[in-house]
């Protein structure tokens, strides 16, 4: 999982330094194709349930699933780019949200929270907490932000699959849920709304939108619980 997370990781470097105005969606999912061929690994993302491309691709207001296309970048926008990767069975998976040149400082901050609300989640993933007290920290850290969580979608375990049971909510109550042991491997995901968490699918199935239009941001790491804490495996 280890070697299926840093391919995932050279995908999200290579894509974030293509991310300038007038590049396409669809050469960005052509830059994840070439680093899935360059290192002898599959996509998890192709395929999945019909799903055409190797990365989701949601810009501005879309949450998460943006399906690339044809549509070019421009100044101002923000995009989040989730990938992932199967090396000998073993799956990474992993999101991050980044500007197209110069940004607004409001969606600069939502980018800064939800990427923070990740970091505070992780935190938890610890032998004997629970995933309620993941779920608080980031709940707690994107609401004093004066942002929201989405609720519908959530992370996941994962391993020779690329979801897992247990859910990982993004929201909770400390104390409550699954008690996290070592040997775990979870992906976690905040999805946070710069105003209301309300989304809506359209109509191709997948593209999830927020319903007032608002930006969305979406961080995501493939954690595994040890005894010595978290460990980062979607890292260079």
């Amino acid at each position: 999982m280890r070697r299926a997370g840093r391919v995932v990781a050279e995908m999200h470097a290579r894509i974030r330094d293509a991310l300038h105005p007038g590049v396409t969606l669809l050469d960005l999912d052509g830059i994840g194709r070439q680093v899935l061929a360059a290192r002898g690994a599959r996509s998890n993302f192709l395929g999945y349930h019909g799903y055409p491309a190797v990365i989701c691709a949601s810009v501005n207001d879309v949450v998460v699933h943006g399906i690339p296309d044809g549509t070019a970048l421009a100044e101002g926008d923000i995009i989040s780019i989730d990938c992932g990767a199967i090396i000998d069975g073993y799956h990474g998976d992993a999101a991050f949200t980044a500007g197209v040149g110069p940004i607004d400082p409001e969606s600069q901050r939502l980018i800064d929270v939800t990427r923070v609300a990740l970091e505070a989640g992780i935190a938890e993933l610890v032998p004997g907490n629970r995933l309620g007290d993941l779920g608080a920290a980031v709940q707690g850290t994107v609401e004093r932000a004066g942002f929201s969580v989405v609720r519908e979608y959530v992370g996941h375990g994962i391993g020779t699959a690329m979801h897992e049971a247990p859910d990982v909510p993004n929201f909770g109550k400390r104390g409550k849920g699954k008690r996290v042991s070592a040997g775990d491997v979870l992906a976690v995901e905040p999805m946070v709304c710069a105003r209301s968490s309300r989304t809506a699918v359209l109509d191709d199935g997948w593209t999830v939108v927020t319903v007032d239009g608002s930006r969305a941001a979406h961080w995501e790491h493939t954690i595994a619980v040890t005894d010595d804490g978290p460990e980062i495996l979607t890292l260079p």
